[in-house]
């Protein structure tokens, strides 16, 4: 990742609004800690200030970066994976670098505003046509990388990687859409990515065809082992990043990659200790042969870091906040040992329903509509979570399942596939599940690839929410959250936990800009409405945590298994959570095999 700062139609070319500039841009250098650079246009009408994290082409991609001429100026972070192929398909052009990113310069020049339909990454530029003094921003599809914009006093236009470098110095700021451009020339934004599943009244129909999301999948993952610098993958033994980090291992050996750190992958997980992902992913690790890292953080760690996890991810939402700290801390660590790039599984909840409240849905039509949902808002969960956390140590996280291409066919499936079935056998992303089911060459152990699912922050440890409820409850009084709605009319917390995170909040990004980047409503049951539309019981829990769903945990399946099903029931009425999420690996594993949905 990378950190961008664009100040467009500014007209001020003092040297106090160059250092100013500078100033800012040194707010987000966390994000790209390799180089700065900055642009700055003729008569100061526009300046184009970056901090590079160097991925590709280390030695000459500094950036900003130009077409032939240098009349068109792009400051880019993230990465465009198809860049070779778009360079055989364009007119000859010469090029300064080796940077993927400068391809957009060059795409600009010959297709104008429809580059953003051709590239296939996950990107956030801002981009200076110095022939007519016109400029374009662009965010990819789904909000991998982060964006903001905002307006001076002065009428200015202002981009920045992260809120943080507008807060101080425009009036007002907001998050800026996934999927769109904004065009100087048209006068301001337009989507520019609407696939027909996007829609919310679109129901798809296309067959269930396991080893066309198998292949998909794949080259999803393979395209991201494009890189320069030793990498490695983010693995807590669940599902999704346990099949990324499989492909992964798979496909190294032999590609340019293998030759950054050696042959063998680099695996990384995080947890308090004896927790279960911890010895979910060293299972992992060990079937799949990675060279796996584990990293053990205290509570008390995680709660000293708190102010600064809120600073850099920039959000009071409670359950980004539980996730992102392990992230965090974790970050640092890897950091340290020379990495720059992890690949991460982050989006396959969303694409497959993988919540546990989506046992509940009652119908193909409203299961999908969710999901479409869910798509959409990720920018501002668990985008912003992966995204802000690991570049807060300048790493960058590669999320495979938000492919383009890996998405339309994902979300192409008929949504009937998808639905969760325990009379069948259907466990939650059981089409991803199967699709991975190799007798022959298995990609993982059969009980990790029915693993059900568990949020991070519950499997990094459970006594980890636990110390944060303590924690708040230590610092913010009764009389405090009864009066919440007075201090906090906005979002106001709902919970102790929530509070904290607030006042948190507030000392960084005191702005009503700020406050209203953060999605906004009370925590409710599975963290959506929906969920409480779908089982009315789940109403009046203001836990956002997995825990919200026991009902629709190990319960679910085990109606063959009496003795699983009393000690899940007895758990939940004694209070403990931890006792029915320990059993998740007892699943009778003959009740959810691929034959047995047929």
């Amino acid at each position: 990742m990378c950190g961008i700062l664009a100040i467009l139609g500014s007209h001020d070319a003092s040297p106090a609004r160059r250092d100013r500039i500078l100033e800012l841009s040194r707010r987000l250098r966390h994000r790209g800690p390799d180089w700065s650079g900055l642009f700055a246009g003729q008569k100061c009408w526009c300046y184009l200030a970056h901090e590079r994290l160097a991925i590709i082409d280390p030695a000459s991609g500094d950036q900003p970066l130009y077409n032939e001429n240098k009349d068109i100026v792009v400051a880019a972070n993230g990465e465009i994976y198809n860049h070779e192929a778009l360079k055989k398909s364009m007119k000859p052009h010469k090029y300064h670098t080796q940077s993927d990113c400068e391809v957009i310069a060059h795409l600009f020049e010959d297709v104008g505003e429809d580059v953003v339909n051709m590239l296939d990454g996950m990107f956030s530029f801002v981009l200076v046509d110095n022939r007519d003094n016109s400029f374009i921003a662009a965010r990819d599809p789904i909000g991998i990388t982060p964006l903001y914009y905002g307006w001076g006093a002065d009428g200015s236009v202002w981009f920045a990687s992260e809120m943080k470098a507008l807060k101080d110095d425009c009036e007002r700021f907001e998050i800026f859409p996934p999927g769109h451009i904004y065009s100087s020339k048209a006068g301001g934004l337009r989507r520019y990515y609407n696939p027909a599943w996007f829609s919310e009244t679109f129901v798809p129909s296309t067959p269930y065809q396991s080893l066309v999301l198998r292949a998909a999948f794949e080259k999803a993952v393979i395209k991201r082992l494009m890189t320069d610098v030793p990498f490695g993958v983010l693995l807590s033994g669940g599902l999704d990043s346990s099949l990324v980090a499989a492909v992964a291992s798979r496909h190294i050996a032999g590609t340019k990659a293998a030759n950054i750190w050696g042959k063998q992958l680099h695996s990384f997980c995080v947890g308090l200790q004896g927790s279960p992902d911890l010895k979910a992913a060293r299972e992992v690790a060990n079937y799949i042969g990675t060279q796996h890292h584990e990293f053990h953080f205290t509570v008390q760690e995680g709660l000293d870091a708190l102010s600064d996890v809120i600073y850099h991810v920039e959000t009071y939402d409670v359950t980004t906040i539980r996730a992102s700290t392990p992230m965090f801390l974790m970050t640092r660590k890897i950091k340290a040992l020379g990495v720059k790039m992890v690949l991460s599984g982050e989006g396959s909840d969303e694409i497959f329903g993988g919540y546990l409240y989506f046992h509940k849905a009652p119908n193909r039509e409203e299961f999908h509509h969710e999901l479409v949902r869910k798509i959409k808002a990720l920018h501002m969960y668990d985008c912003q979570r992966a995204n802000k956390s690991t570049s807060a140590w300048g790493l960058e996280a590669r999320v495979p399942f938000l492919d383009k291409e890996f998405m339309e066919v994902a979300m192409a499936i008929d949504p009937a596939e998808k639905l969760i079935r325990k009379d069948q056998g259907r466990i939650e992303k059981w089409v991803l599940r199967k699709a991975f089911y190799d007798e022959k060459n298995p990609y993982l152990p059969k009980h990790i690839l029915y693993r059900q699912k568990e949020q991070f922050s519950d499997g990094v440890g459970y006594s980890w929410i636990d110390g944060l409820k303590a924690h708040a409850q230590s610092h913010v009084s009764d009389q405090m959250l009864k009066h919440a709605k007075h201090v906090y009319p906005y979002n106001t917390p709902q919970t102790k936990e929530a509070y904290y995170y607030r006042m948190l909040f507030e000392k960084h990004f005191p702005q009503q800009s700020a406050r209203l980047t953060v999605p906004g409503g009370a925590s409710v049951a599975c963290s959506t409405a929906t969920a409480v539309a779908w089982d009315k019981s789940w109403a009046g829990n203001l836990d956002p945590s997995g825990r919200a769903a026991l009902g629709c945990h190990d319960a679910a399946y085990t109606e063959n298994s009496a003795a699983s099903s009393t000690s899940t029931v007895a758990a939940q009425e004694n209070g403990h959570p931890k006792a029915s999420f320990s059993k998740s690996k007892s699943i009778d594993a003959t009740v959810l095999t691929p034959q047995a949905v047929h």
